[in-house]
This record gives C-alpha cells, structure tokens and sequence, in this order.
C-alpha cells in the first residue's frame, strides 16, 4: 500500500506487477492499461491484472492512493480499466479501512487486511460487475506475446503465459499458432536462437554452456540441439563460419 503525490505533467512509464492494482485518484489524467487509454478525474480508480502493461500521467499536482494485492476471487479477473466510484465512495472507504489497519498494525493486523482484500473484491464486482468485458482476443494474446518478446532469455511456462492471456493450457497453445503459425514453445526457441546467433556468438570469450544459460535454454545440449535443427550447424561451427577466429 502506497500513499504518494503526484507533481504537474508526471508520467510513470509502462511497467507491469505480479499482481492486482488498484489506484484511486483525486486529481484529472490519463492512463493506458493494456492497449486502450483512459481518463481519469477525483474518486476514480484503476483496477488492473497481473501482468498487464500500464502508465500514467497527470495533468496537474495530485495525490494517488494505490494498493498492490492477490486475490482468489475469479469475479474480478479481467476487468481492466478506469471506473467511477460509487456515491457512497465504497471503494475510496473500503481503502481507508485497509490504511488505518496497515499504519496501525494492532495485533492480527495482517489477517485482518486479508480479510477486507476478501470485502474489496466483493465490492469491485457488485460495482463493476459485466459494465467492463473481456479484452478482444487481439489484445488478450498481446499481452502473452509482449511478455514472451521481453523475458524470452529467462525461465517461462506455457502455463504461466495462458494465465497472462486468460486462458486454459491448450486453449492457450491452440489460439497462439492460430494466430502466429508456430506453438509458443517453438516461438521462444526461436527468439533465443536468433539472440544468441546476433548478440551472444559474437562474443569469443563466452563459453558455449554460458551462452545457452543466458539465451534460456536448460542446459548446453538442448542449445546445441535446437540451434542445429535451426541452422544445420553447432553454435561452435556458427561462430567459425560467419564471425572467424580471429
């Protein structure tokens, strides 16, 4: 939970959490959550997923009231965007009931903010409710492709990018070679090839095992494996033919 002022013209550049946000605003702005922009004014909130690209800016100084949580209530998944407070100001109350408990932390304090998440999220969805559908396939997918694109080199799960894209295992598989031509899996394989052959070989120091750990492979030999049935070469026979030995 974090209470901070926000100065004229501000921008927070795009960024993305592991878990929910929820930012309440007193001042005028705009946001882009995802692929769609918004705009906000005083006792409206943000409320965005897991692993969803999102900025801000403001138009002048301001205070933000914003909480990062998890959340097992499956009412709440996707709903994405700017929404306005109620007249009863539900959510902004619902807040301040979690800060006073946050700053004072009495005995059981953190059992009890786990209990009004529980009530936050009840509330998120009696006020948003179907007022916001599910992202378009386009954009849903994006979300997936944008992750795999920038974390390519580290460990990622077919399970953790269907999470990402809202959808089941090998729903997930079967839409992203619809829509791409290959299976994520080979996608990733094939964006850490292509980083070790343009960036990664070229440097004569790096030893073959330190290459294929810093592309994202397991290990050296499902590197070598995966970067012959690409090229028809060994990444060694690669680096001699078009970098040298010099």
């Amino acid at each position: 939970m974090f209470f901070a002022k926000r100065n004229q013209n501000q921008y927070i550049p795009l960024h993305i959490h592991q878990c929910y946000e929820l930012v309440y605003y007193f001042g005028t702005g705009e946001t882009r959550i995802g692929s769609t922009k918004y705009f906000f004014k005083p006792n409206t909130f943000a409320l965005i997923s897991p692993h969803v690209e999102h900025d801000e800016s403001q138009d002048s100084e301001a205070d933000v009231l914003y909480i990062g949580f998890y959340c097992a209530n499956e009412g709440i998944e996707g709903l994405n965007g700017i929404f306005e407070d109620d007249h009863n100001q539900t959510i902004y109350h619902q807040i301040l009931r979690m800060k006073h408990e946050f700053l004072h932390q009495q005995n059981l304090f953190s059992e009890m903010l786990d209990l009004l998440v529980g009530e936050l999220s009840i509330h998120l969805q009696r006020l948003i409710g179907k007022k916001n559908v599910q992202k378009p396939l386009e954009d849903r997918m994006h979300y997936a492709l944008r992750y795999m694109d920038e974390n390519f080199h580290q460990k990622i799960t077919i399970e953790s990018l269907a999470k990402i894209a809202g959808y089941s295992y090998d729903r997930f598989r079967h839409l992203f070679k619809e829509k791409h031509g290959v299976a994520p899996l080979q996608y990733l394989y094939t964006k850490r090839i292509e980083y070790a052959k343009t960036s990664l070989l070229k440097d004569r120091k790096m030893l073959i095992s330190e290459i294929a750990q810093n592309s994202g492979f397991v290990n050296d030999a499902q590197f070598c494996s995966m970067f012959k049935r690409s090229t028809s070469l060994t990444p060694k026979q690669y680096r001699e033919q078009t970098i040298g030995s010099n």
